[in-house]
This record gives C-alpha cells, sequence and structure tokens, in this order.
C-alpha cells in the first residue's frame, strides 16, 4: 500500500469515526467525504499492485474521468429531475430523491460536484483492482465475437432506451436510463476503434467485462451502506419492490448497479475518442 492509499483509509476511518460522534458537518458532506478516502485507498492498491494509478501515473486521464464523471451524472439528473432545469432549486425526482441538503445554493452545488466528480473514479479504479488481482484469469478464454447485426440492433435499442424515458414520465422506465447508453455507445465504440470490452472479448479476454459488473456491484453496496448513515443523503420511490429494502434502496435496484458500471465506462470512454480525435 503507498503512503496516499494509507491516507485514504484514514480519511474513511475519521470520517466515520466524526460522524457517530455527532459531528454534524461531516455528516452533511459525508458522501464526498467518504469517496475521496476511498478512491485515495483504491488507488494506492492499484499502483502498489500495478505499478501505475490515476494519482501517480495518470493525473490527466484522473482529470478526465471526474469531469466525465460531473458531466455524465448530472445527465442523469435531467431524466430523473427536470424541473431542476427549468428553475427548481432542488433535485428531487421521479426516482431518487436528496434529503437535508445545504441550504445555500452556491455551497450546495459544490457538494453535487465533488460527490458526481468521485462516481466514475471510484469504478474504474475498483475495476481496475479487481481485473488485477481475483479476475485476473479471465483470458485466454473462448473469444465472443457479436455480428454486425447485434451492434446494430443494439445501437438502436440503446438510442430508444435513452429517449423514452424524456418523452415518457414514468417510474417504471428507469431500468432504461441505467442500460441504454450501455447499449448505444459501447457498440459505437467497438466500431470507432475506441476502448471496448466488447473488442476485448473478441479476443477472449473476460477481465474488463467482469471487472466493471463486479465494480458496479461493490460500489453500488458501498454507496447505498454510507449513504444510509449520512445526514445529507438520497433515498429513493422505485416501483420495483419497494417494500423489500437492503438500507436504503429496494434490494431489486441492486441489479441496475451492474449495467451502470458497464454504461459509465461506455461514456467515458466515447467521450474520451471525442476529445482525441
Amino acid at each position: 500500500m503507498t503512503a496516499h492509499g494509507w491516507v485514504g483509509l484514514l480519511i474513511i476511518g475519521a470520517a466515520e469515526a466524526l460522524l457517530f460522534a455527532g459531528q454534524r458537518p461531516v455528516g452533511e458532506w459525508f458522501t464526498p467525504l467518504v469517496w475521496t478516502g476511498y478512491i485515495l485507498f483504491v488507488d494506492g492498491w492499484v499502483r502498489a499492485r500495478t505499478g501505475h494509478s490515476y494519482l501517480t501515473t495518470r493525473r490527466r486521464e484522473l482529470v478526465g474521468v471526474a469531469t466525465a464523471s460531473v458531466g455524465c451524472w448530472w445527465l442523469f439528473e435531467l431524466y430523473n429531475a427536470p424541473r431542476f432545469w427549468r428553475g427548481g432549486g432542488d433535485l428531487q425526482g421521479l426516482w431518487w430523491q436528496y434529503q437535508n441538503l445545504e441550504p445555500n445554493f452556491s455551497l450546495r452545488l459544490v457538494g453535487y460536484t465533488w460527490a458526481f466528480a468521485t462516481i466514475f473514479p471510484a469504478l474504474f479504479l475498483t475495476a481496475e483492482a479487481l481485473r488485477a488481482s481475483v479476475l485476473a484469469g479471465l483470458r485466454g478464454r473462448r473469444p465472443f465475437r457479436l455480428p454486425p447485426w447485434g451492434l446494430a440492433a443494439s445501437i438502436w435499442l440503446g438510442a430508444v432506451a435513452v429517449t423514452l424515458p424524456f418523452l415518457v414520465v414514468s417510474r417504471w422506465l428507469v431500468p432504461l436510463v441505467w442500460l441504454g447508453y450501455a447499449l448505444l455507445l459501447e457498440p459505437i465504440n467497438y466500431r470507432r476503434g475506441a476502448l471496448s470490452w466488447l473488442r476485448e472479448v473478441e479476443a477472449g479476454d473476460y477481465r474488463t467485462l467482469a471487472a466493471l459488473l463486479a465494480s458496479g456491484l461493490c460500489c453500488g453496496v458501498l454507496w447505498e451502506f454510507w449513504n444510509f448513515w449520512a445526514l445529507t443523503k438520497w433515498t429513493y420511490t422505485l416501483p420495483y419492490g419497494g417494500e423489500w429494502k437492503l438500507f436504503e434502496m429496494p434490494v431489486l435496484g441492486y441489479l441496475g448497479f451492474l449495467p451502470f458500471a458497464l454504461e459509465a465506462f461506455a461514456m467515458y470512454n466515447f467521450l474520451r475518442s471525442l476529445v482525441k480525435q
């Protein structure tokens, strides 16, 4: 473990201790604080394991990942809370709502941005850690290639999935938000020559695919675990098994974290390919 990895672990421990000690400012800013600590911790572990990481050898990439994370999550907020974009001050939406927000709107935007900037880095670092350790053997397997018609069908299905929730306001359509951009952009990345797990699977390498799915579930459980104890937090109004909850999330909702990780990966690499042109 590197020094900054230990610092990250210290931040997590201190944030949790201060939260349960009743320190209200920590409870209100708990989510970005604890996830900053998590990113430092996992980045340190990845550096020790692989010799490279965002904070030591790929700082420019970290800026890009964090920026994409903020932009893409605001897009998801547009799906969830269109009233915010029409002049409302709170992100109170169809599927998730924020509780005990900072009353000063400028500080609230700082909190949004800080928290949103941790999402993609946490997912991708966790995937790197898993890819380099427990999932390292998932290469040299039977190749799988999606036929051209399958790529085209995925793009069309994805286009419908990302468009329909804008046209039809319904709580039942939330799965489309977490599936649509993965279906739409992953085949486009494949065709454009951008980084793509589809291309890796075609070569018999399943490490990235498996690592992203596992990362989505791991981070999803941690998001909900830490969120449950925070003072400023989010809650859900989902129609899928809402009475059966693990923390604030209905149990079925955890399935959404798996495709969300694939979606985040596809969105980031699509944006990255545009910048590199």
